[in-house]
């Protein structure tokens, strides 16, 4: 199609005036050889249209013999200048050319006021509205008119009504009003209601570990602003009215617009419903200026003139067009699949047609709804205008759950009798018949059959084995889709992002259902639930991920037992139990089967991605020595693999595992070596763990540099992997950041910094359901009550953190809270009870290994039993000698400073001065000047007391 002089073609951020030679990219001129401006120009004029190679050449070196070379190189070009990577602007046909597959809006200069609105708020998820609406302004105005004053409403009307498009243009007209904070949930692709909360989090671009997502929503809801519309709802029904319902009590500041053939009957609904066109009245003297006037009429001449009909409306067109109207009872749907066959038969022979199709289903159905027996009808004359192999190509794209991309349909609904020239021919027909939708998706086409057209499609007979052979395609697509995608899940921040890959995980698991049914292939089952596994991690859908990996294990034999497939299942398996059920001996089993498949295997790469999560697990569970086991293992396998990520894993792992069990030395090294491996790799941690390694690896190494006495390095490091956990906009990544980053400033006394951390641990943990974290936030908080004077209250907030812990298990901090705890029982006077924990802890400690806090631990003893009893100094000195000898074989120059601090100050009480003095000055002369040092302070004030006066330099 020749663009216009003044016409402007724009597309994702770019726009294209072919008359000024002129490409834009958000307003910013774009440096465009010629003759690639010159392919764009001829590829946009014929969008989502096979241009052969041929034509190319023709149209762009009219009078010149080039070579295909040629085409190529320039193509490489323009793809370089548009940014043309995952965004496929431009698609290549194998054999046959080239086409754009991008959506394009057409304007002329000045026009494309709908495009600049929509541009400005780049975070909004809507699709695009129709450049003109027929017969809905009122509509909308009402509607955003009653949104704005009532908070939730639900647009009603029968299935083709035009409910949907509604909805979507009255989002873009409350664009601004909520500053474009409106996100779009599409729910029409959705068999289990139970994924109605799972869709919309991820739609809004949020995880939950939690098993009732739908509270956990409405708290992350509670305090934001957003128009959330939930489009299609009436399949899924009760789901969808307990979830409105409960955020629109949560969340007094969200606004609710759903769509759906019923109301949801719940507390606070306002319903909407949305009438039919109005249609002349079936009387005489209408003339066509009059018939005109009414939006049914206005709706079938436009779509008739946009499928190839040229009209021209007498008097007795206007009657024939008016009685089909009525005979559609004006629902849009109807009158535009009407519409596009007049270019074909004319409006007498459609209208003919129409009556005769309709009044035959009519016949025995009478007690069912006129609109949608002449919807039915609609789609049962439409069909039989197909020809037989259109009607097949729609039988066989059924098979799709929601949108779906050209290339899944090709890969799908081909075999060896049906070739790809003959599926685009039938497909473009489909299209513009009305009988497959489309919509934009970023810079791609999506297609899908609408919900009335699929419903339809899916009554007609098709063979068992026909059925079979597609329904194991579709499953194969989609199984390779998830392998190929899987790894950018992690990386989608945004609703709109996420949008592109739903309708993916739709398939898939609708592929699933297949799979694992009565007529399925659980061969195939098995593979693509390995292969799901991975995404549903990296998503957050623990819940999902075990219940998939637990039916495809059940389905092993002994052909399928024991290979890579039963590896991946059995990992995944273990770490959403891990994660849901506290599972801890299912978990292990697991986990542990999963290491034996891959250490028969022998792939190095295979084991080490198993070492990880079972490292972790016994890390929460506090089996720290067997953890360091597994991550010494995992540490040896990623020297001799070239994967970023798996070293950036294991050596993290391996550091924090160091670092806990006091070799602060190799942790360091450790840490150090998982932060030098280089930007994130394809191969993210949060397939198999959810969260990323090189933030774990910064915060640990920030405490392991404070207890080598390096304060400023390890302040200066925290601050910035806090910074760096921020900008990934991930959850839990960002909360193992905070749990031990706010242990570093408590460790330093910044109480300050203590306590901004902790509240934003507490506000993402809640918000998220982190329930570990959140219990840890709740114990920090306790930690600064007592550091503040709050001393009961401080106690009895880190008993209930400590104990929740336990129960978890969670057990990563629980030694640093019990040492918080005994400061405050000490304080408190409660010394015969501190004095049992610290003996229990320390036995705890040295059975599990967490012997980084050992030498604080005999510190705290020593302080303990001097407070029990002043004449049993040897027992104290005792406890303050072992601390010494912990501390400094460990390199542990933070707690030697504590220690040798107090050790000086007992020998001071026994008129040791000379003694005590020379114990804590040369230990105090090895620490930078720090004046925030709260420990470096209190030795100062101890040698100025002993009679050495360069401490106050």
């Amino acid at each position: 199609m020749p663009q216009s002089v003044s016409e402007t073609i724009s597309f994702g951020a770019f726009s294209l005036n072919a008359n000024e030679r002129l490409l834009l990219r958000d307003g910013a001129p774009v440096e465009l050889g010629s003759r690639a401006f010159d392919i764009l120009v001829v590829l946009t004029g014929s969008p989502n249209e096979v241009v052969s190679k041929k034509e190319l050449l023709n149209r762009v070196w009219p009078d010149v013999t080039v070579e295909e070379g040629s085409l190529r190189f320039h193509i490489a070009n323009l793809r370089k200048a548009l940014g043309d990577g995952k965004a496929r602007y431009i698609s290549t046909l194998s054999g046959r050319g080239y086409c754009f597959v991008a959506p394009i809006q057409r304007s002329s200069h000045g026009d494309d006021v709908l495009g600049e609105i929509a541009a400005s708020f780049p975070k909004a998820n809507l699709p695009g509205r129709l450049v003109r609406m027929v017969g809905r302004a009122d509509d909308i105005a009402a509607l955003s008119a009653l949104l704005a004053e009532k908070r939730f409403v639900t647009i009603v009307g029968t299935g083709g009504i035009g409910k949907t498009t509604v909805a979507v243009a009255a989002g873009h007209d409350l664009l601004r009003s909520f500053d474009g904070a409106v996100h779009f949930v599409d729910l029409g692709a959705l068999g289990d209601p139970c994924q109605v909360a799972a869709t919309v989090t991820s739609t809004l671009g949020v995880s939950f570990q939690s098993e009732d997502l739908v509270s956990a929503l409405g708290t992350y809801l509670s305090d934001k602003r957003i128009l959330l519309i939930l489009d299609t709802c009436e399949h899924v029904i009760e789901a969808v009215a307990d979830l409105a319902c409960r955020i629109f009590s949560a969340a007094p500041q969200v606004h609710l617009l759903a769509t759906s053939r019923e109301p949801l009957n719940v507390e606070g609904e306002h319903v909407y419903k949305l009438a039919p066109l109005a249609c002349p009245p079936d009387r005489p003297g209408l003339t066509a200026t009059l018939a005109q006037g009414f939006p049914a009429i206005q709706l079938f001449m436009e779509r008739a003139a946009a499928g190839g009909a040229h009209l021209d409306l007498d008097e007795a067109d206007a009657a024939v067009v008016a009685a089909i109207c009525r005979k559609l009872d004006g629902v849009p749907l109807a009158i535009e699949l009407a519409a596009g066959r007049v270019a074909s038969h004319g409006i007498q022979k459609t209208a003919t047609l129409l009556n005769e199709r309709l009044s035959l289903l009519w016949t025995g159905q009478r007690t069912a709804p006129p609109r949608q027996r002449t919807l039915q009808a609609t789609l049962d004359w439409s069909s039989s205008l197909l020809s037989e192999f259109e009607r097949q190509l729609l039988r066989r794209l059924a098979v799709f759950v929601g949108h779906f991309p050209i290339d899944a349909a090709l890969a799908v609904v081909t075999n060896a009798s049906i070739d790809e020239t003959m599926v685009f021919g039938a497909f473009d027909n489909l299209v513009a018949k009305s009988m497959v939708a489309t919509r934009p998706a970023g810079a791609t086409m999506r297609y899908r059959l609408l919900d009335t057209t699929r419903a339809y499609v899916l009554q007609l007979d098709v063979e068992e084995a026909e059925f079979v052979d597609l329904a194991a395609r579709h499953a194969i697509y989609y199984m390779r889709w998830l392998r190929e995608t899987g790894t950018e899940w992690p990386t989608l921040s945004s609703g709109a992002q996420r949008a592109l890959y739903l309708d993916g995980i739709a398939n898939a698991r609708a592929a699933l259902d297949w799979c694992f049914g009565s007529a399925g292939n659980t061969k195939f089952g098995i593979r693509l639930a390995a292969a799901a596994a991975p995404v549903f991690l990296s998503m957050s859908l623990l819940s999902e991920c075990h219940r998939w990996t637990a039916k495809a294990i059940e389905t092993l034999n002994d052909a399928t037992r024991g290979g890579r497939e039963e590896m991946q299942l059995q990992s995944a398996m273990g770490v959403s139990l891990m994660f849901t059920h506290g599972g801890r001996d299912a978990a292990r089993v697991a986990l542990e089967r999963s290491l034996a498949i891959a250490e028969e295997r022998g792939d190095g790469l295979d084991q080490l991605q198993v070492l990880g999560p079972l490292q972790m697990f016994h890390l929460r569970t506090g089996e720290f020595r067997i953890a360091l086991h597994y991550a010494e293992r995992c540490s040896t396998l990623a020297e001799a693999l070239e994967d970023c990520g798996s070293a950036t894993l294991a050596y993290s792992l391996m550091g924090i595992s160091l670092h806990l069990n006091g070799e602060f030395g190799r942790a360091r090294t450790a840490l150090e070596a998982a932060l030098r491996t280089g930007p994130r790799s394809n191969q993210t941690t949060t397939n198999y763990l959810g969260f990323d390694g090189r933030i774990l690896a910064g915060a640990i190494l920030a405490r392991t540099l404070w207890l080598q006495g390096l304060s400023n390095q390890a302040v200066e490091l925290a601050s910035r992997t806090i910074a760096d956990a921020e900008t990934l906009d991930h959850p839990l990544t960002l909360s193992i950041a905070l749990v031990w980053v706010v242990s570093l400033f408590l460790w330093v006394c910044d109480l300050e910094r203590a306590d901004k951390y902790t509240d934003r641990l507490l506000s993402t943990a809640e918000l998220h359901s982190l329930r570990p974290y959140l219990a840890v936030g709740r114990g920090f908080m306790g930690e600064l009550a007592i550091r503040r004077g709050d001393i009961d209250n401080g106690i009895v907030s880190l008993q209930h953190c400590i104990r929740d812990l336990h129960k978890a298990p969670y057990e990563l901090l629980s030694t640093p809270l019990i040492l918080s705890l005994l400061e405050g029982l000490a304080v408190a006077g409660r010394v015969t009870e501190a004095l049992t924990l610290v003996d229990e802890t320390i036995q705890s400690v040295e059975a599990n290994g967490d012997l980084c806090y050992m030498a604080e631990l005999l510190r705290v003893k020593g302080g303990l039993v001097l407070a029990a009893s002043q004449s049993n100094s040897n027992d104290v000195a005792n406890c303050l000698t072992r601390s010494l000898e912990i501390s400094r074989r460990q390199g542990a120059r933070a707690w030697e400073l504590r220690t040798t601090t107090d050790l000086a100050a007992l020998l001071a009480a026994r008129d040791e001065s000379e003694s005590a003095r020379g114990l804590l000055q040369p230990v105090f002369e090895q620490f930078a000047k720090d004046p925030d040092s709260a420990d470096l302070k209190a030795a100062a004030r101890l040698l100025t007391t002993l009679g050495w006066f360069g401490a106050m330099d």
